[in-house]
């Protein structure tokens, strides 16, 4: 069998090596390509004696096979050499020269080039190439090749190469292209660089070449010139075949190509590329005016490079990072960005945005939120987008920002391109403007009674059903939850509008104060809408739990014993002991029955609720039952002050003398408090909601593994609605559920092991390629005693800090003060024992900073790198008013002394 291999034979495939291989792909669809034949690696074996065949098959590593093969040559009985030479002279039948180059099997792929790893041979006598061929072979284990394999993880037993011998050209001309930029990863800029005569004076470094950028409407974007003094040329009197020649001085300077040339190169990487459906580098030559393409492989960088010219994405996990922390199943994901969709789609007609413009931004709506290595982060730039749709955007924007507690504005020339429009198009703004606030006006006369009226649809569509969860169909099941998303989820109107009246007049509420009372820090603003105002008949329910588990700690304090058992007993013992606690079962099971399903991580569907391992509820009444409060929490020897009841005080001072202020004050105060405190409470409706539907998708994941659908209940998780909807209904794509939630469990475990993204950062193009994930913002310092962030509840508070990671197992001593990255609504039951509350994200209108001032807790949020700044132990003062934290000296009171 002959062991050579010829352009024409091309179905030879593998044999062939990288190199040769891509060539014999372009070779027959009119790429200029000079005549070449492949020499495979069979020649090599032919040419060892049987001795030495051995010896190479058992050797493991490629230094052993070199001392083996280091004197072989192609075989001794003389038909390769026959096979070789004739080959030659098909090539060349002029009797020019050829080059001689490696073509290994895993040369040139798509993940390794080996460049520059092998022996080439420029300029080769047809009578040398027998002895230049056996130089390639024996450069396949050396030890340069063997160490660029291990940096890469490769066999360290390398196969012989195939040997790509090519009639040689003698270039004016030449250099290398990229389909795309292999620096900055730009996919639409042809990258070429060009030095007169061969390009092995670029490879080696001796001289610069000539840097030209084409994109892909074939304009020169950039020409760089470089000096290029020397040049390679064929040299006879050199046994390499190639010398450095100087370039004359008048030329040096100057174009190496054409601007038709440049084109032309760029035309051919393109074209080239396009075969292989990859960007491609490749080796070109100009010989008496005729472009050659010498090799092609692919850019080996692009992988981890992100197309900066792509779209870009801006992603910030400010404020939801406290709904949905660490990593996020698909299934809670599929149904938040679900929600999302359809609730925003709700606000936008709410605020009488034309359905053609609502039905434009279509996609919009569905990229509202975004998954990054399992966590959950808003599409800032979707966010933005919906905004704008809204009258005003330049006001509203500010208080939208407030709201979702990102900590850095969307960069202006952003905005500009949102909120570009022509005269004619700000006139119908401002119209638009008119009927939305005239909408406003009439949507917040008749608010009370929309959300009486939500209040009684929610409670019907979340009665008992009629057949229990448990007892239900998988089928009956699905359709419970359809019959959810189109009584509730569909129809979220009421805490919408609530929400958005309580950013703006919060919002006013700031602003006013600042302006006429001299709060420049707005702690004022919080103060007025923390307790319950005079006449005001509905209670903030988020601090419902604290009061009641500090009725609970009472209970238990009265037995000692009991509430050691709460602190570090298991909870089978516990449960037993509340037989012979009477009270206390009854306050425990009225406390579950209402606030069940508000857990720690409530909106994550994956979450165990209360009902289904209640004892960080234990463990919190526990250590309040052993750990009470001196007198209370506002006689508490560490306050200096409160969440101040002299706040009613300044307003009368600063507005004593003008009427209309003061009443235009009151009015928007009370709004602001309304309209916070039915905030916070549709939270908590919200939560029974996720609650409901957290069991019944727990219910359909116990069905499917009853039918061994799933491996176990819980793997549920891991599919998405639309997927589990599907398969209840006969659309899915995918029916093996089983290897899907699989496969999805080894990727969200690795996210759970790896650095998590920053908190906001900007992706190009395929969000999921090549993107870093990693915050433009310089990291914080760990260094210094003072830290700000944005005052929640005024006080000034003194004592040790407690930073808690994870709640579950945490003990909290009264008195301390809770530092934590980011806290939900679970977090509650550690409040009744905190002093102070420092949190790293959040903002005034989050959970964390409501429920602080409703309990009248000083507390500062959204303070950059807390929870690496301070450590268990560390005693601070915390101004919950400025906003400000110090570090001071253990036991330092207010005077420094």
């Amino acid at each position: 069998m002959s062991c050579i291999v010829h352009a024409r034979d091309s179905h030879a495939g593998v044999r062939l090596g990288g190199k040769a291989s891509a060539l014999a792909d372009l070779d027959g669809l009119g790429f200029p390509i000079p005549s070449w034949f492949v020499v495979t690696p069979d020649a090599f074996y032919r040419s060892l004696s049987g001795r030495q065949c051995e010896k190479v098959q058992k050797a493991a590593v490629a230094d052993r096979i070199a001392s083996f093969v280091s004197g072989v040559t192609p075989d001794p009985d003389q038909v390769t050499r026959a096979e070789i030479a004739r080959a030659v002279e098909q090539v060349c039948a002029d009797g020019r020269r050829v080059a001689v180059r490696s073509s290994a099997a895993d040369e040139d792929g798509a993940l390794h080039s080996f460049a520059g790893q092998l022996d080439s041979f420029l300029f080769v006598e047809p009578a040398e190439v027998p002895a230049r061929v056996a130089a390639v072979w024996r450069s396949a284990f050396g030890e340069r090749i063997l160490a660029y394999r291990r940096e890469h993880g490769l066999s360290l037993s390398p196969q012989p190469p195939s040997v790509l011998v090519q009639r040689m050209v003698d270039s004016e001309v030449s250099g290398v292209a990229f389909g795309a930029d292999p620096v900055t990863g730009r996919r639409g800029v042809a990258v070429i660089a060009a030095l007169y005569g061969l390009g092995t004076a670029l490879v080696s470094g001796e001289c610069d070449a000539d840097s030209y950028e084409v994109d892909r409407d074939h304009h020169i974007l950039k020409r760089d010139i470089a000096n290029k003094r020397l040049a390679h040329r064929f040299d006879p009197a050199n046994p390499e075949g190639v010398s450095a020649f100087e370039v004359p001085a008048q030329r040096a300077n100057k174009n190496a190509l054409t601007d038709a040339q440049i084109l032309e190169v760029a035309a051919l990487v393109r074209r080239a590329g396009r075969h292989f459906g990859r960007p491609q580098d490749i080796e070109w030559a100009y010989e008496q005016g005729q472009l050659y393409l010498l090799q092609s492989r692919s850019v080996t960088s692009l992988k981890l490079l992100a197309d900066p010219e792509g779209a870009l994405n801006l992603w910030d996990n400010s404020n939801i990072a406290e709904s949905y922390s660490g990593v996020t199943t698909p299934l809670t994901f599929s149904f938040a960005r679900n929600i999302y969709e359809g609730v925003y789609r709700q606000f936008c007609r709410i605020m009488r945005v034309p359905e053609n413009i609502i039905a434009a931004n279509d996609e919009t709506f569905r990229r509202m939120l975004g998954l990054v290595r399992g966590r959950v982060y808003y599409n800032l730039l979707s966010w933005y987008r919906v905004l704008a749709m809204l009258p005003g955007f330049a006001v509203n924007r500010h208080f939208m920002e407030q709201m979702m507690g990102v900590r850095e504005p969307l960069p202006d020339e952003i905005v500009a391109q949102m909120s570009s429009a022509t005269r004619s198009d700000r006139i119908k703004d401002g119209v638009r403007l008119l009927r939305t606030i005239g909408g406003l006006i009439a949507s917040h006369l008749v608010l009370n009674r929309r959300i009486a009226e939500f209040y009684e649809r929610l409670n019907s569509a979340l009665a008992p059903p009629h057949i229990a969860l448990e007892d239900m169909r998988i089928d009956e099941l699905a359709d419970h939850y359809l019959d959810l998303e189109r009584r509730l989820l569909t129809r979220w109107d009421a805490p919408l509008v609530n929400d958005f009246f309580a950013m703006i007049f919060h919002g006013l509420l700031r602003a006013l104060a600042e302006r006429w009372c001299g709060s420049r820090d707005g702690t004022l603003a919080s103060d007025l809408v923390c307790g319950q105002s005079p006449g005001e008949r509905t209670s903030m329910i988020s601090a419902e739990p604290a009061e009641r588990v500090r009725r609970m700690a009472e209970l238990a304090a009265g037995d000692g014993e009991f509430a050691v058992l709460l602190c570090q007993g298991t909870l089978g013992d516990i449960m037993r002991a509340m037989g012979r606690h009477h009270d206390f079962r009854a306050q425990y099971d009225s406390y579950v029955e209402k606030f069940g399903d508000r857990c720690l991580e409530e909106l994550k569907l994956e979450s165990p609720t209360l009902h289904d391992d209640p004892l960080l509820l234990f463990r919190s009444v526990g250590q309040i039952a052993r750990n009470p409060s001196p007198s209370g929490r506002d006689s508490s020897p560490a306050r200096s002050s409160g969440c101040s009841s002299k706040t009613p005080d300044q307003v009368r001072k600063a507005l004593g003398w003008h009427p209309v202020q003061r009443l235009l004050f009151q009015w928007v105060f009370r709004n602001a408090r309304a309209r916070v405190l039915q905030r916070e409470n549709l939270r908590f409706e919200r939560t029974r909601l996720f609650g409901r539907v957290r069991r019944i998708f727990v219910e359909i994941g116990r069905r499917l593994h009853a039918l061994d659908l799933l491996a176990d209940p819980r793997d549920i998780f891991y599919l998405e609605v639309d997927e589990i909807l599907a398969f209840i209904q006969g659309a899915a794509s995918t029916t093996d559920l089983k290897a899907l939630a699989t496969l999805r469990q080894h990727e969200f475990a690795a996210y759970k092991q790896s650095e998590p993204p920053g908190d906001r950062f900007e992706t190009r193009g395929i969000v999921y390629q090549g993107n870093s994930f990693r915050s433009a913002r310089s990291t914080v310092e760990s260094g210094g005693d003072e830290r700000r962030g944005i005052g929640c509840c005024s006080g000034v508070v003194r004592g040790p800090v407690r930073v808690i990671t994870d709640p579950r197992n945490a003990v909290l001593k009264s008195g301390s003060i809770l530092v934590a990255e980011r806290t939900d609504p679970g977090w509650i039951l550690l409040f009744p024992l905190a002093t102070g509350l420092l949190v790293e994200r959040g903002s005034l209108l989050s959970h964390s900073a409501i429920v602080a001032r409703e309990m009248r807790i000083p507390a500062i949020v959204s303070i950059p790198g807390v929870t690496r700044w301070l450590s268990d132990g560390d005693w601070v003062e915390l101004d919950g008013g400025a906003g400000v934290v110090r570090r001071i000296a253990p036991g330092k009171d207010s005077s420094g002394e």
